[in-house]
Formats: C-alpha cells, sequence, structure tokens
C-alpha cells in the first residue's frame, strides 16, 4: 500500500514533463499507474493487509494502512475509476488546452491521496489526506482560472470541506484522547462514551457533511460543476463526495446505537434525497441535473449507512457501488456530449438519439441503473433499501416506515428527474425542423476510445446486475465482521442481494416508484409550476455569499478598530492582550505551591541594581539613543547572570544578539529626531502596561518553575547530547540535533524576518550585494564622496595612508581615522574568533548561531567604519544567495539523513587521521549548523544592506534635493527647474526620483529605487 502511495507521487511529478512533452496522448500512460494499483487491490481482497511506517510517534501520527473489504471496495472505485478518466481524458482534452501538464499531475495525485484516505487506519493520517483532497480539489475544479465561475467554485468548495475537515479533526481528537488511541480499528473495537464523545460525534458528522455535499452544506457541490467534466465523473460522483459516505459507513457499526449519531444522520439523509431531488426538476444543465441528483443519491446513501445494521449497510454499500458506476458513466458521456455539440443545454439539444446511436445505448444503460430499471445493479440496491429499511425496528426517534416513505419519494423523484435527464438530452423535439436541433446537426463524431470509458461503467453496471455475487461476496467480508453474530444490529436472517426475491412489498413499492416517476416526468410542465421562484427555505449558495460578506465586514471592522496606523496602539493591544488573558486564567486555575527565594548569588544582586536604574532610566529619557543604550545595559545584565547561573552559551549568545539589536536599533534610530516628546496624557497607561508585562513575566514564570512534579528534562540532556549527537555541549547539540527541527523552524523565521524588512524598503527590486568601489562612478553622490575624499588626500596636510578601501571614496566628513584603524586590526580577529566557535561549539561553548553573530557584529564594524562602500568590498555577493545556500545546507541536512535510512534531522559521526590535525571526529551536524551561520550572516548583511547602505542613499537623495537650491553647478535638468517660475521642491524631488529611476533601469546602481 505504501508502494501505491509512493508510485502516484511519483506519477504526479512525472506527469508535468511527461504532459509537457506528449500532450493529451500522455493521459493513457498515466492511467497505468492506478489501474496497476486498482489490479493489486483485486489481488488481495482475501484477508486485511496492514502496513505501519512509523512518523511523529510523540503526536500519535503514523502510516498504518489497513485494508479490509469497506476499504477494498473504495479503493477499487478509487483507483479504477481514477484510471477510467485518465484514459478518457486523452480524448476529452486537445493539446492547447491550458495547464494541461498540471492538470494531469493534480488528477494522478488525487488518486493516489483517495486511495491514502480509503486505507488509513490512524485518524490523524486520515485527516491528512481528507485535507489534502480539499487542497486537489480546490485546484481541479478551478482549472480554468482565468473564469470567474471556476475561481469562485473552487474557493466555495475549498471553504466549505476545509472548515468541514477541521470541525472533524477536533472531533477525531475527542475520540482519540477518549479512546487512547488514534487507531480507527481500535476505536471501533472498543468504541468510547460520555458526554465529549456525544460532541465528537456531532463534529464527525459535519466534516463527512460538508464532504459528501449533505445538506445545509451541499451548495458547492453544483457551483463545481464549472470544473472540466472528468473532475466532476471523478470527484464529484465517483471518489471525493463518497468521503464522508465512507466514513459514516467505517464508524456506523460502532457508533449506531447512539442516537446522537443515528438520528443527524438519517434526518440530514432524508432532508437531502428529497430537497436535491426536487430542485434537479427544474435544471436544464444537464451536469446541473446530474449534480443535484448526486446530493439527492448522496442522502439516499447517507440514510443507509447510517442507520447502522447489518443489512441496510449491505444495501447502502451495494447502492454506492452502483452509484459511482452510472454516475460517472452519464457524466463521461455528458462531457462527449458537450464536446461534440458546444452545449449541454437540454433545451438545445434534440435529435440526438438519431445521429449518435452508441452514445444514446450508453447513456441510457447508465440512466437505467439511474433510475432502478432492472437488470441492472442500481435495481438491486434500491431493492435492498426498501426491503432492509422496511424490517428495520432499531431506528431512533423515527419509525421505519417513514423512513422508507421518504425513501420512496426521493426515488419517485430520482425516476422522474432521470427521464427528464435522458429524454430532455436524446428525444427528438417538435420545436425543431426534422426534430434535430441545430447544435445536433451541426455536431461531430464522437470517437470510439472516447465512448470507451462509459461504455465501459455503463456495462460494469449491467454485468453486476446480473451477476451480483462478486458484489455480494466482497460486502459481506465487511458487513459479517462489523455485524458478528448476536449483534443487536443483525438479524437472524441477513438479506442476500439478488434480482428477484419473490412478489414481495420492496417490489411493490418499486413499481410504484416507476408509475408515479413517469407520472411526474409526463405532467413536468406543472411541476416547473409548482416549483418555487426563491427556494422555500433559503438559498444555501446567497447565505454562503452573505455569510462571507459579514466576515469581511467584521475583519474589517475589526482591523480599523486595532490596526490605525499607530505603532504605539498596535503594540499596546498585543502587550494588553499578552497580559490580560494569562492573568486571567491564572486566577482561574490553581495557585498553590508558589516558593520565591532571594538568589544566593552575591553578583546577581550587584548586577540588578544597575539593571533597574537603567531600566527606570529608558522611560524617562527624551534621547531615543540614550534610551535604547539604557535597555541594552538590561539586556547585558541578563547575560551576567546567565554567566553566573552556569549557562554560558547563553550568556554568550546574549550579549551577541544585544550588541546587534543596539546596533541595528541605531541604524533605523538616526533616520528619526533625537528626542521624542513625552506625552504626558499616555505616560500613566504606558506605564502600567509596562508593569503589567513586567510582573507577567515574572509570575507566570514563577509559577511554571515551581509547576514541575517530575525531573527536568535537561538532567538527561547532557548525556543524551553526547550519546546521540556526539557532543558535549548541550545546548549546541540540542539546537543541531536534539531539537533541531525547532531551529529549522526558527531559522526559517530568520530568513522570513529579512525578506519583511527589505521589502519595507526596496520597493520593487529584492536583493543586490552593497556598491563597490568599482562602482563609485556611477552615481552622482559616489562621484561627489570621491571628489571629496581626493581632495583631501590632495590638500595641504593630507596623509594618502589608506586603512580601509572604502573609506578612500567616503565623505571625509563622515569618517574617523581611529574607527579605520581599529576595525583593520579587529576585523581579522573577530573573523577567525568567529570561526572558532563555529568549529568549536559542538564541544563548548559557541556555535553557528554564536559564530554567525560575531561574523555579523564583525561585518557592522566595517560598515560603520568604511561606509556602504567598505560593506561591497567586504562581501562582494548578495545577502540574498547567502541565506538560500544557508537554508539548502540546513534542509539539505534533513534529507540526507532521511536518504540514509535515519530520521531527519539526526547526527552521524565519521573518525579519520589527518596530517598536522591528527585524530579528527567529523559529527554531520556540523553541516546543519554551517546552515544556520550562514543565514545569521546573511541576515546580518541584509541589515546593513537595507537599513544601512539603502538608507545611507535616501541622505544623499535629500543632500541633492537641498543641493538644487544652494548649489551653482546642478544639473541642466534641475537647474531648469529652478528658472521656470513657480516650481516647488516637489518638483525637484519628482525630477531627482526620475533620473534615479532611470539609473536603475539601466544597470547604473545596485538596487532599490527612491
Amino acid at each position: 500500500m505504501i508502494v501505491i502511495l509512493a508510485a502516484h507521487a511519483v506519477a504526479a511529478l512525472i506527469a508535468i514533463p511527461l504532459v509537457l512533452r506528449l500532450g493529451r496522448r500522455a493521459f493513457p500512460l498515466l492511467a497505468l499507474v492506478p489501474a496497476a494499483g486498482a489490479v493489486w487491490v483485486a489481488a488481495n481482497l482475501d484477508g486485511v493487509p496492514t502496513e505501519s511506517l512509523p512518523w511523529a510517534p510523540g503526536i500519535h501520527l503514523a502510516l498504518n494502512l489497513r485494508m479490509d473489504a469497506l476499504s477494498a471496495l473504495m479503493a477499487l472505485i478509487a483507483l479504477g475509476i481514477g484510471a477510467l478518466v485518465l484514459f478518457y481524458c486523452g480524448w476529452y482534452f486537445d493539446d492547447e488546452e491550458p495547464r494541461l501538464h498540471l492538470f494531469a499531475a493534480e488528477l494522478v495525485a488525487f488518486a493516489g491521496v483517495m486511495f491514502g484516505l480509503v486505507v488509513a487506519d490512524n485518524m490523524v493520517l486520515l485527516y491528512i489526506f481528507w485535507e489534502i483532497t480539499s487542497v486537489l480539489s480546490f485546484l481541479l475544479v478551478g482549472h480554468y482560472a482565468e473564469r470567474a465561475t471556476a475561481r469562485r467554485a473552487a474557493t466555495q468548495a475549498l471553504l466549505v470541506t476545509t472548515l468541514g475537515g477541521l470541525a472533524m479533526l477536533v472531533g477525531v481528537v475527542i475520540l482519540g484522547r477518549s479512546t487512547g488511541s488514534y487507531l480507527l480499528s481500535d476505536v471501533l473495537a472498543d468504541p468510547p462514551g460520555g458526554p465529549a464523545v456525544h460532541w465528537a460525534l456531532v463534529l464527525v458528522i459535519v466534516g463527512a457533511a460538508s464532504k459528501s455535499a449533505i445538506a445545509p452544506l451541499h451548495f458547492w457541490l453544483p457551483g463545481a460543476m464549472s470544473a472540466p467534466t472528468p473532475v466532476s465523473a471523478y470527484l464529484h460522483s465517483a471518489a471525493m463526495v463518497k468521503a464522508g459516505v465512507f466514513l459514516v459507513a467505517r464508524l456506523s457499526p460502532a457508533l449506531s446505537g447512539s442516537s446522537t449519531w443515528q438520528l443527524p444522520l438519517v434526518v440530514l439523509g432524508v432532508v437531502s434525497l428529497l430537497m436535491a431531488g426536487w430542485r434537479a426538476l427544474r435544471e436544464t444543465d444537464l451536469k446541473l441535473i446530474l449534480a443535484f441528483g448526486t446530493v439527492s443519491q448522496l442522502g439516499f446513501l447517507l440514510v443507509l449507512v447510517g442507520i447502522g445494521s447489518r443489512d441496510t449497510m449491505l444495501a447502502g454499500l451495494a447502492m454506492l457501488l452502483a452509484h459511482s458506476l452510472f454516475k460517472s458513466a452519464l457524466f463521461m458521456s455528458v462531457g462527449v456530449i458537450d464536446s461534440i455539440t458546444g452545449t449541454r443545454d437540454i433545451r438545445e439539444l434534440s435529435g440526438l438519439a438519431r445521429t449518435h446511436r452508441p452514445l444514446a445505448v450508453i447513456f441510457a444503460v447508465a440512466a437505467a441503473s439511474m433510475a432502478g430499471l432492472p437488470p441492472l445493479l442500481g435495481f438491486i440496491g434500491k431493492e435492498a433499501a426498501f426491503a432492509t429499511v422496511l424490517e428495520e425496528e432499531r431506528l431512533h426517534g423515527m419509525p421505519s416506515m417513514v423512513v422508507v416513505a421518504c425513501l420512496v419519494a426521493g426515488s419517485i423523484l430520482t425516476f422522474a428527474y432521470t427521464a427528464r435527464l435522458l429524454m430532455g438530452a436524446f428525444r427528438a423535439k417538435r420545436s425543431f425542423p426534422d426534430g434535430v436541433s441545430p447544435a445536433v446537426a451541426d455536431s461531430r463524431r464522437a470517437g470510439p476510445f472516447f465512448l470507451a470509458v462509459p461504455a465501459v461503467l455503463a456495462s460494469g453496471g449491467l454485468v453486476l446486475g446480473l451477476w451480483s455475487a462478486p458484489v455480494e461476496k466482497l460486502l459481506v467480508r465487511f458487513v459479517d465482521p462489523a455485524f458478528p453474530e448476536g449483534s443487536p444490529w443483525r438479524d437472524t436472517e441477513p438479506y442476500h442481494l439478488g434480482l428477484w426475491h419473490g412478489f414481495e412489498i420492496p417490489l411493490a413499492l418499486t413499481a410504484v416508484v416507476y408509475v408515479l416517476g413517469t407520472l411526474l416526468y409526463v405532467a413536468q410542465r406543472t411541476v416547473e409550476k409548482m416549483q418555487f421562484t426563491s427556494p422555500a427555505l433559503g438559498n444555501a449558495d446567497r447565505i454562503y455569499d452573505l455569510v462571507l460578506k459579514w466576515a469581511d465586514t467584521a475583519s474589517l471592522r475589526l482591523t480599523a478598530l486595532t490596526q490605525r496606523g499607530s505603532l504605539p496602539l498596535t503594540l499596546g493591544i498585543i502587550l494588553f492582550t499578552l497580559v490580560v488573558f494569562p492573568f486571567l486564567s491564572l486566577l482561574a486555575g490553581t495557585r498553590e505551591g508558589l516558593r520565591m527565594e532571594l538568589s544566593a548569588n552575591p553578583v546577581v544582586l550587584i548586577v540588578l541594581l544597575p539593571m533597574t536604574v537603567a531600566a527606570l532610566a529608558a522611560t524617562v529619557l527624551r534621547n531615543r539613543l540614550a534610551a535604547v543604550i539604557c535597555m541594552s545595559v538590561t539586556g547585558y545584565g541578563v547575560a551576567v547572570v546567565f554567566a553566573f547561573h552556569g549557562a554560558p552559551d547563553l550568556a554568550l549568545t546574549q550579549a551577541l544578539v544585544e550588541t546587534l539589536m543596539m546596533v541595528t536599533f541605531v541604524l533605523v534610530l538616526r533616520t528619526m529626531p533625537a528626542e521624542v516628546p513625552l506625552s504626558s496624557t499616555y505616560r500613566r497607561l504606558r506605564a502600567w502596561l509596562g508593569i503589567g508585562v513586567g510582573l507577567l513575566v515574572v509570575v507566570v514564570g514563577a509559577y511554571a518553575i515551581n509547576a514541575r512534579q517530575n525531573t527536568a528534562v535537561s538532567t538527561v540532556f547532557p548525556d543524551l547530547a553526547y550519546r546521540i549527537g556526539h557532543g558535549a555541549n548541550a545546548v549546541n547539540v540540542t539546537l543541531v540535533d536534539l531539537r533541531a527541527w525547532d531551529t529549522m523552524g526558527e531559522v526559517t523565521v530568520l530568513l522570513v524576518s529579512a525578506t519583511g524588512i527589505a521589502s519595507l524598503v526596496f520597493r520593487n527590486r529584492r536583493y543586490g550585494p552593497a556598491p563597490r568601489v568599482a562602482d563609485v562612478s556611477k552615481t552622482r553622490s559616489g562621484r561627489r564622496d570621491a571628489e571629496a575624499a581626493r581632495a583631501a588626500v590632495e590638500g595641504p596636510g593630507a596623509t594618502p595612508t589608506r586603512w580601509l578601501v572604502g573609506a578612500a571614496v567616503r565623505d571625509p566628513r563622515a569618517r574617523s581615522l581611529v574607527l579605520e584603524v581599529t576595525t583593520r586590526l579587529i576585523f581579522p580577529t573577530m573573523m577567525v574568533l568567529s570561526l572558532f566557535f563555529f568549529f568549536t561549539g559542538h564541544n563548548n561553548p559557541g556555535g553557528g548561531f554564536a559564530g554567525g553573530l560575531v561574523a555579523g557584529l564583525a561585518l557592522v564594524l566595517r560598515y560603520l567604519a568604511g561606509g556602504r562602500y567598505e560593506l561591497g568590498e567586504a562581501v562582494p555577493v548578495d545577502a540574498g544567495r547567502i541565506l538560500g545556500v544557508g537554508l539548502l545546507l540546513a534542509a539539505g541536512t534533513a534529507a540526507g539523513s532521511m536518504a540514509f535510512g535515519a530520521p531527519a534531522l539526526s547526527s552521524a559521526m565519521f573518525e579519520f587521521t589527518l596530517p598536522v590535525f591528527g585524530q579528527v571526529k567529523f559529527v554531520t551536524a556540523l553541516l546543519f549548523d554551517l546552515g544556520v551561520y550562514l543565514i545569521v550572516v546573511g541576515l546580518v548583511l541584509d541589515i546593513l544592506r537595507s537599513l544601512g547602505a539603502r538608507l545611507d542613499l535616501d541622505e544623499e537623495d535629500i543632500e541633492e534635493l537641498r543641493a538644487v537650491y544652494v548649489d551653482a553647478t546642478d544639473s541642466p535638468s534641475t537647474a531648469a527647474l529652478r528658472q521656470v517660475p513657480g516650481v516647488d521642491e516637489d518638483a525637484a524631488r519628482t525630477d531627482l526620483v526620475a533620473r534615479r529611476e532611470a539609473a536603475e533601469n539601466q544597470g547604473a546602481l545596485p538596487g532599490g529605487t527612491s
């Protein structure tokens, strides 16, 4: 089974280049994959194959696959009809079809995912497959993305089925927690009980109803008819819409004794059966008639499997197979009609039976099975439904006669709209000359391969109707073990499928269906007059629109209330929420066992004094830079506390991060006024908010520490680090091995942060290295700096000594000789220290994160001393490439360990001898740490490139703007502007921006626009 899933995954990937190369001729080749899977399923019907592959045991997630008779039935439908649909696509589409390669990949992937859904024994795994089918359905329904109807239908289907799936997930979690296992087989073997389980059943029913288009969540299915016909024939008749019915059939044997389970299913099924059947009588589009018919018949199926007895389950599964065969055949026949005539409107079709007899025969056989005519499988399933429900006496809150009456009424509607479907499409109408409409007269001939697939499916319904023994043999393998001897839901004389059971009540009910169904079709004009101009119970589609509109309005108003463009207000709301909810939770819960002691280390108490003074000073200082420095004092104080509590790694990282944060603040604050006005209006509010956040951290932290009841996991980490991660530094080994997934998420957040910062500063070009000295002549500001620097060097008393390359073209007013000399001497030392931290971090304080921070601070020093040109000379590489290589290394380590059969991000150690170095131990986690190192360096470089070099250019633009009014040597264009009466500063700025953008478009500037 795992091989089948893997084969579909590989086929989905291969489908893209294959279709691009071969076009629609690739579809028959792709059909071989699900066809082979169906053959394997058919060959393994005896027994219950199981496979298991551990994945994430901590969250009860594993590839637990189990194929009993019910799974085999659904797998045969999903894979068998999937293969036929793929074959059909080879003649339905032409090679000019847009995005055909993506369509093929998605359809193949859907077949594999649907197989995974029906064989999954783990409920969490089932949910994952469940939601993937929703995503693939969204892509397939929205295949014609240029059409507004397709986009709306795809979004609608995704929202309804996904939200229903989320509700089902909550129910699955409750069932798993109540049972103590997330395996379906365990839940069915020992069904849980209790009030929480009743809510779980309701949530599972919501998920099943949304997926199987059961009222009132049915409205997405008719809208999905905007998808290509192969999608409708597969997803919306045979596979995806059966997932909800399958889940109900899977759980009903264990849960049918609960009224919370049985009664809602029966009621929802009856409502869908009657409502959608009546609605189908007013539609004129062939696909819409079939769509509402599908909703109606899904309700029929839900009633049978929802009752949950042995015989009704047998009838329901027989009907499920029959429905998959005839409805897929009908949808694909409609696809043929649409392809050859260009229309699906029954008002524009007439005489099709005369000109396309093979198509008419195929359509008639499939329609006869849908109407329940003998000797087709649809007749056997419908007779079984009448007979088994009629004898059922174990219904909760609803007499069996009422349910049977509803089933008969639904079958009458089915017979009537089937007759309307068949006659509307094929009979000759008097309103057209010679009984042939223009669309049919101009139609082309359908090829034999185009008709082959619906012919096979229609014939399948006929053959299995005449020879139903294989069907019953398969279904009995499920219903008999599910309802063993002695079960309250099993009759002493079990029902058997067959064409003839004698002159009994079910046969009489079938005759009633035929007679009244025929009369209803004959009186269709009267029926049309009886139809409501608008739905009596409301239009579900419009209700969906109103709900979305209300959600949009509510979100806009909430956003307008909380996001007014004021940073203090936004932060205030976030911090207020942070303070209120944890404190309320703490007040509502237990508050026992808290014990706080004064630190016994006098150094910590001494450090707290300057930290407290600095924190208080930061709240009253008007100078922004002074306030930032005070905040940094508190950060450095925390680093000292870490160091004296035996955490050198944390102390080192805290000090480095604090330094980098202070530099980042300085880079930003230089563009803002030096002092900030302290408003007395909100000062007290801000003070109380700050006190609240501080108290929250202290109180919640204290309670969290005191809440520990077992031995701290940190006590075993050093041993785990050395035994599993092959390192003596538990902190670094935890980051790159034991909890490497956490680190992977964190470095990804760092990369996203770098992208976000750059996107705020660079408005149209994301990346680009800092400018180098060779680029200085390409900009006016660079030429001016170079001229000023040359004048300073050639002037009296000047020295030609250059400590930094970039400083040679920097404005002398911004240079510091002491800083340049210091940087020249310290930079190599810092880089060596960075590499030292990187290589020794596995056994000593350090690691890739600390090493990257040191290297980043070294680059900060180069930038501060030499400006943006010095930064470009230090690292003439795009920061985005460094970030990308780092992420690839980190992710590649995970993939590499899996390639060798080890868990993702696990370490291996190799020992070898090298000249000079001697005995060397190489741990593969070093490669992951290298990825972290590069990401940190890339992040710092990107910050310097955006908040540093880019803002330097903006400041120079302001200087150029000022020079427009004070410098007599301005450019001719600007001078001309100055001579025009009434020219203002905005006009001059517009000129500068235009010239800069032109230079950037010509590649004269390294990136970014004013």
